[in-house]
């Protein structure tokens, strides 16, 4: 065996014992008597988790509690395993060791001020209290950069969470209910009694001098009547995963700032703990640096000043009545990118662009004259306590302790996550790649009224250029939860499940138990609490996503039919059926769908018939796709009536020295997006469909599969061109017989005529300037770019399918005979002008179409008939 084979043969010998590992603790008993702390990933004993920790460590009436604590692999020998080294309750394990998952599997109670990472699913027996670690200052969930997709994890923890702490009323309703559009589906309750953590801030003469020492010990430079600077700014980057290494600059200001003021001041540095291990590599900074493993909150006991930027630290100092000062040099820019909450008129200090500025308003504080912060902002500082900490007294641990443990709530602030009554609808998307399902989908979400549906859509996450494209053209109503982390299999249940996912329609009657198990696990994964009222699988293509849409309870399950299913299973490649087994292990969910929904009523009878041994025929309908005709409009136009191809030799007015002005300049004008969407329209021309004054273009967009018959239509064409040398074909789309297709071209010598132009991102242009759209189908669905081409004007020739009459009605295009004769006959019809084409009125179509989506989700409803 080579040293590469046993290498990988020994990782997925690991993978697999993990999987064992915590597939096994997951079927043990939960213990009763365990709870389980996490703060940052491990990065230490920190936050609200360790307020808890300490005050039920203390509490006699649960010394029968056992306490486990994560800690990350670097923070392993941090002093807080030496303090409770010994202890007979308290015990510690590294985070994503096997004793860690076995903690997290079994603990009743489960404490995260952040998230417990993709391979966690609460179990029913466990309590979940995420306590998170502050009121947000920078926007955060679908409101920052990146959205939903970013925040998949934290998500995904709120909706499994059975108490989400708040420290006031906005970080409960902006952060929870709207940054991260828990609304409606989130069935944990929210406790909005202050924030433990901050009841360590509150210290006598002992206990600050006790947090002096403490500092001193761990090197930090202070004195006994020093006034005490913390300068305390957030972390910056692309993802919180991964922050930006901006210590140097932090560093200067520091000590630019030391030598401006006089003395009795100390500068002390509180980095985050993402930029932690950054600050650490700098010796220099290490008589200021505050410990990693040393409580935010102690150091606030001690701290005069606060200096900080965008943090939600300031949020927490506000319940010591002491001055806070945002120093904020990148403000524009910041809010630009990220985004903030309050506007910096309302904030309860002053804010600085300068350390020369933030100096000057330091040496001022607790003057009573000037720039004292304590004179300039003491109604705004007065308001911003009021609103932001009022439960803030000392006693929040002990509240949160009387909710979650005690079940005490008569006089606690506890209540269930706000609801707007709408009905809250799931839709798995399916694989987000450029095609005709992704297209139905997107189409979908612009059309459904969010006024009266709560819309989530289920995807799997990927960082490819392809996905991300898709989810920026969704909806922005609507929730995106894309799937993170793998399913937790079991060896135990592979035969089985091997069987309900590639065992084809004959592989038994029924899922088994132990299958039906594990998804209900990887449902709870995914969706921890969450609830729905409708659930579909719009894709309906993959048997695994159907099992696991089957395991969310809700009021009804609908999968989609987008094709003549029994035609797609037998469709051979290559000698080969690749959906035959697939197709067949999909069908074998069909009798556990309440609707099985085909996308035109012609298209409903055909699969009603055909897959009649699947599931009663009453269970089948259908709701036409609707379209976007906005969408297809807006990327069509361009006046390119005098695009050539680009040569090497072409004149270009501007020299290539001014081009990036001359962009820029555009960009200006115009807008980047407006921009770079010209410039693709403007290529697409110059490349695929240039101006040939005289020649007419049929054009056809599709997939390169079998039971698209491109080749007939290649031949068709032939006998066309043959007639009519001025006339070309455009075929736009890639798949398995794009390089068939080209010889097939190159040997009935059209390679002039014909352009195979492969995948486009923009195949609206070229359809704006063709002048017939032709399809060569053996077997569709209900083929959307018949829709696109009638948005658009285009007469449409199509070969006689099952579904044809679903696609285009009576006195709309050509139908004609699966052959090329009859199919050359049609094309020629074309040119004569005497295919029909009237007018098609898109929002009337979309309104009937949007009406068959309601009627099979509530049939009979309101909803279905207004």
């Amino acid at each position: 065996m080579r040293v590469s084979d046993a290498v990988k043969s020994l990782k997925r010998a690991r993978r697999v014992g993990s999987q064992e590992w915590r597939a096994h603790w997951r079927e043990r008993p939960v213990e009763r008597d365990t709870v389980f702390y996490e703060s940052f990933a491990g990065n230490g004993m920190l936050c609200n988790p360790e307020a808890i920790f300490r005050e039920l460590l203390d509490d006699p009436d649960f010394a029968h509690l056992e306490h486990v604590w994560c800690l990350s692999p670097a923070m392993w020998e941090s002093g807080v395993r030496r303090e409770f080294d010994g202890h007979p309750r308290v015990r510690f394990v590294r985070y994503k060791s096997p004793q860690y998952f076995r903690a997290l599997a079994t603990s009743r109670y489960l404490f995260n001020n952040a998230t417990f990472p993709p391979e966690f699913a609460k179990r029913d027996e466990q309590v979940y209290v995420n306590t998170w670690h502050g009121t947000p200052f920078k926007q955060m969930g679908y409101d920052e950069p990146g959205g939903g997709p970013g925040a998949r994890n934290v998500i995904r923890n709120f909706l499994s969470a059975d108490y989400l702490l708040a420290a006031n009323d906005f970080m409960a309703e902006q952060m929870y209910e709207d940054a991260y559009r828990l609304t409606n589906i989130a069935t944990g309750q929210i406790v909005t009694e202050g924030s433990p953590r901050v009841d360590r801030q509150f210290l006598d003469e002992s206990a600050r001098a006790r947090v002096r020492r403490r500092l001193e010990r761990a090197g930090v430079a202070l004195q006994a009547d020093q006034k005490v600077i913390l300068y305390a700014p957030t972390w910056r980057g692309e993802s919180f995963q991964k922050p930006s290494n901006d210590v140097v600059l932090l560093a200067q200001r520091v000590r630019e700032l030391k030598r401006q003021l006089p003395e009795g001041h100390q500068v002390l540095l509180r980095v985050h703990q993402q930029v932690y291990t950054f600050a650490l590599q700098h010796p220099e900074l290490a008589d200021i640096l505050i410990p990693d493993e040393i409580p935010s909150n102690e150091v606030l006991g001690i701290t005069d000043v606060l200096v900080t930027d965008y943090s939600s630290i300031f949020f927490d100092f506000l319940a010591t009545g002491r001055p806070v000062v945002f120093f904020t040099p990148d403000l524009r820019s910041y809010d630009d990118y990220r985004g903030l909450y309050l506007d910096p008129g309302e904030l309860p200090g002053p804010v600085v662009g300068t350390v020369g500025e933030l100096a000057r308003v330091l040496v001022a504080e607790g003057s009573g004259e000037g720039d004292d912060p304590r004179v300039t902002h003491r109604d705004a500082y007065a308001s911003a306590r009021e609103r932001f900490a009022s439960r803030e007294d000392g006693g929040a641990t002990q509240r949160v302790i009387d909710v979650v443990l005690r079940g005490r709530r008569d006089d606690r602030d506890v209540r269930d996550v706000r609801s707007d009554g709408r009905t809250r609808l799931l839709l798995y998307l399916g694989g987000m790649r450029p095609n005709g399902i992704t297209t139905s989908a997107l189409s979908l979400l612009n059309n459904i009224d969010h006024d009266r549906f709560d819309v989530s859509v289920l995807y799997q996450y990927s960082s490819s250029a392809e996905v991300r494209a898709t989810e920026a053209k969704v909806h922005p109503r609507v929730r995106v939860l894309p799937r993170i982390g793998g399913m937790l299999w079991s060896l135990r249940a592979g035969k089985e499940r091997g069987q309900a996912l590639h065992g084809g329609e004959r592989s038994g009657e029924e899922t088994p138990e132990r299958v039906r198990h594990q998804f209900a696990h990887e449902w709870r994964r995914c969706f921890g609490l969450a609830e729905f009222d409708h659930i579909v699988d719009f894709s309906g293509y993959a048997a695994f996503w159907a099992l696991l849409l089957q395991a969310g309870p809700a009021s009804s399950h609908s999968i989609w039919l987008h094709n003549d299913l029994k035609a797609d299973q037998m469709r051979e490649v290559d000698g080969h059926r690749p959906h035959e087994a697939n197709l067949g292990s999909v069908f074998r969910t069909y009798r556990d769908f309440d609707h099985l929904v085909s996308v035109s009523e012609v298209l409903m009878e055909i699969n009603r018939e055909n897959l009649a041994d699947m599931a009663p025929p009453e269970r089948h309908t259908f709701a036409r796709n609707t379209i976007d005709a906005g969408y297809i409009t807006r990327n069509a136009p361009g006046d390119h009536s005098t695009v050539a191809p680009v040569t090497d030799d072409a004149d270009v007015s501007v020299p290539a020295r001014d081009l990036p002005a001359a962009v820029r300049a555009l960009g200006d004008l115009h807008g980047a997006q407006a921009l770079e969407g010209e410039v693709e329209r403007y290529r697409t021309i110059s490349e695929v469909i240039p101006p040939a004054p005289g020649v007419r273009t049929f054009v056809t967009v599709g997939r390169l599969s079998p039971e698209k018959n491109h080749e007939r239509l290649v031949r068709a064409f032939d006998l066309v061109h043959q007639v009519d040398p001025a006339t070309r074909l455009v075929i736009i789309g890639g798949g398995p017989l794009e390089a068939r297709l080209r010889d097939v071209v190159l040997d009935l010598g059209l390679g002039d005529a014909v352009t195979v132009a492969g995948q486009r991102s923009n195949p609206h242009v070229v359809l704006a300037k063709a002048d017939t759209f032709v399809l060569s189908s053996d077997y569709e669905g209900q083929p959307m770019v018949i829709l696109e081409a009638r948005v658009l004007g285009l007469p449409v020739v199509s070969t006689r399918f099952a579904s044809a009459a679903g696609a285009l009605p009576d006195g709309v295009g050509l139908v004609v005979d699966r052959d090329e004769a009859a199919l050359a006959d049609g094309m020629l019809a074309a040119l004569r002008g005497e295919v029909p084409n009237p007018a098609f009125d898109a929002a009337e179509y979309n309104l009937e179409a949007t009406q068959d989506f309601y009627r099979v989700l509530s049939p009979g409803s309101a909803a279905a008939t207004s």
